[in-house]
């Protein structure tokens, strides 16, 4: 705090004799996301934070002998992009595992699946993401035999593009000794055929076969944790938002912050109800570790599973499979209990939730813990105890009851539990591509009439709640121009936009931008540090081959990441 009011107090006397900075940004369209003054040329850095936005001219007073000046040439700036909700060692292992995205058909998924058993020694696992049927004609599960035909010899365990379900082959349910006998898990499903599992898992279930694939290494999970980060970066994201850690993905993401191997801003949750999320309760908040680099406070729940998968939990029977409403992958009553220690001890929660019914009861967990711990027995969020890592925060949350809790997704709302957000001060932290690739088959799954709640945007932000901007990726390709285009156009990426759609529901371009900036940071408690490019934050930008502000719809697609910059530095640079 005392650095920032320096900065401020420096700034404030500049007419005095201004001192001289290390970098000074001009030529540039910048779009600063602050109300007081929209627009600039130029951004001057000294350290790792602003003191100065404005006009080409007025920015020469900083320069010195020795200050470095960054021609953007017309480029379009903003503040850092941040990716409210991802998986970054999925984002990783997409890329070391079998990467099934863009299998457009069945064909296409198994001719993949067989070039790599070709490639694998007998008896090994074959293990890969990515795949999606909604698009294949006709749109099915894949199913065991499929799979048996090409790899009868490799267990094998492919995960559904939203890592809510899985595909398997009878040597892979052989080694779980899953048969006809085997009941369903709590939260999960082994579906069948004929009474026979068909090879393909939901949720919980995939746990029964999961457990038995040999675990990677550290070197190897480092290895995809770090290749996650390079691949953020390069797209242009300065934060992410990592939804969900174990203790052991903790130790890696410490241990590769502290050897200075990450750049990139994250804001990380730990897994629960378990270990990770009890272990965050007893040792308290990491905040602003390694150079504001790293921070620990939220405890992430999975709640219910996907829409695409049918394990989405809703209120009334899916339209096209009158049997299942979904169902919820936690219990209730066991959730209750972590809330309200969670509250105790300044600890911001955030939920997946997808199915109508699933963001009905979180709503109301939610609401009961607030009752039950009112805010003269909370802390402010984000207290307790540091890490000892250096950079732990000067500065916290104003009030006790300003705890910033978040449902994840929040994709299927009904008109009674919409307003609740705001009502509850509970953010909806939303994923704009999911919109436009369930869309083609929510339809189908839900009905008309469903679809008025169904990525509401427009609705929320009416309402008054706060939605900050991810990607879900690797559920999604993680790239923050789709997100954006989605959003502001409510159209997939070929342009279309089909019945049951709600282009009212897309979002103008300034609150497109917010999701992923100011709004963003105001979801991990750092709106005075991110968010907008004004004096006093830290200098971090995304620099854009085109005025995606300006542009036509699809030229937003073809726009891409020219610079990428993290407290002043440019950590990436395609010149």
């Amino acid at each position: 705090m005392r650095a920032v009011a320096a900065i401020l107090l420096f700034v404030s006397g500049i007419t005095a004799g201004a001192e001289t900075v290390e970098t000074i940004f001009i030529n540039g369209n910048i779009y600063t996301v602050n109300d007081k003054q929209p627009f600039a040329q130029a951004i001057a850095v000294k350290g790792d934070r602003i003191i100065f936005v404005g006009a080409n001219a007025d920015a020469e007073q900083f320069r010195g002998d020795k200050t470095r000046i960054v021609d953007l040439a017309g480029k379009t700036v903003t503040p850092g992009f941040t990716d409210s909700h991802c998986h970054i060692f999925g984002i990783g292992e997409r890329e070391m595992t079998l990467n099934l995205e863009g299998t457009n058909t069945r064909e296409d998924f198994l001719a993949k699946v067989k070039e790599r058993v070709v490639q694998t020694e007998r008896n090994k696992w074959l293990t890969g993401r990515g795949w999606i049927e909604t698009f294949w004609k006709p749109p099915q599960f894949p199913t065991r035999a499929d799979l048996d035909k090409i790899a009868p010899d490799n267990p094998v365990f492919l995960t559904r593009a939203d890592g809510h379900a899985a595909v398997v082959n009878s040597a892979a349910l052989k080694l779980a000794n899953i048969d006809d006998h085997t009941p369903d898990p709590f939260g999960g499903q082994i579906l069948k055929t004929n009474g026979d599992p068909n090879g393909m898992l939901l949720d919980n279930a995939m746990d029964l076969v999961a457990k038995n694939i040999p675990k990677p290494t550290e070197a190897e999970t480092e290895q995809a944790f770090l290749k996650g980060i390079d691949r953020e970066i390069k797209l242009g994201w300065c934060e992410i938002q990592n939804a969900g850690s174990e203790l052991s993905d903790q130790k890696i993401i410490r241990r590769a912050y502290a050897a200075r191997k990450v750049k990139l801003r994250m804001i990380n949750a730990a897994y629960g109800p378990g270990e990770a999320a009890n272990a965050l309760l007893k040792n308290g908040a990491t905040l602003n570790a390694f150079d504001h680099r790293f921070t620990q406070r939220t405890i992430k729940v999975i709640f219910d599973g996907a829409l695409g998968s049918r394990g989405a939990a809703l209120l009334a029977p899916y339209s096209d499979k009158a049997d299942t409403s979904g169902f919820l992958t936690q219990k209730p009553e066991e959730l209750r209990p972590m809330f309200e220690e969670a509250l105790r001890r300044g600890i911001q929660v955030e939920t997946h939730a997808i199915g109508d019914r699933a963001n009905r009861l979180i709503l109301d967990l939610y609401e009961q813990a607030f009752k039950a711990v009112p805010p003269d027995k909370r802390p402010a969020p984000g207290g307790g105890a540091s890490s000892g890592e250096p950079g732990v925060a000067e500065r916290r949350p104003p009030r006790a009851d300003d705890v910033r809790w978040r449902v994840e997704h929040a994709q299927i709302l009904t008109e009674r539990d919409l307003p609740r957000f705001a009502k509850l001060g509970v953010i909806a932290s939303m994923q704009p591509s999911h919109a436009i690739s369930d869309l083609f088959f929510a339809p189908s799954r839900l009905g008309m009439e469903r679809l008025a709640g169904a990525y509401a945007w427009n609705s929320l932000i009416k309402s008054g709640a706060i939605i900050c901007g991810g990607s879900d990726a690797p559920v999604e390709r993680g790239e923050p121009m789709i997100e954006f285009y989605a959003a502001v156009t409510r159209k997939s990426i070929k342009g279309e936009s089909g019945v049951g759609w709600h282009p009212e529901q897309a979002v103008s371009r300034e609150q497109g931008l917010r999701m992923f900036t100011s709004n963003a940071a105001y979801a991990a408690f750092e709106e005075n540090d991110k968010g907008s490019i004004e004096v006093g934050k830290l200098a971090d930008f995304t620099v854009l081959s085109a005025d995606i502000m300006k542009i036509p719809g699809p030229e937003i697609l073809k726009t891409r990441c020219e610079m990428t910059v993290i407290g002043g530095e440019i950590v990436y640079d395609t010149r």
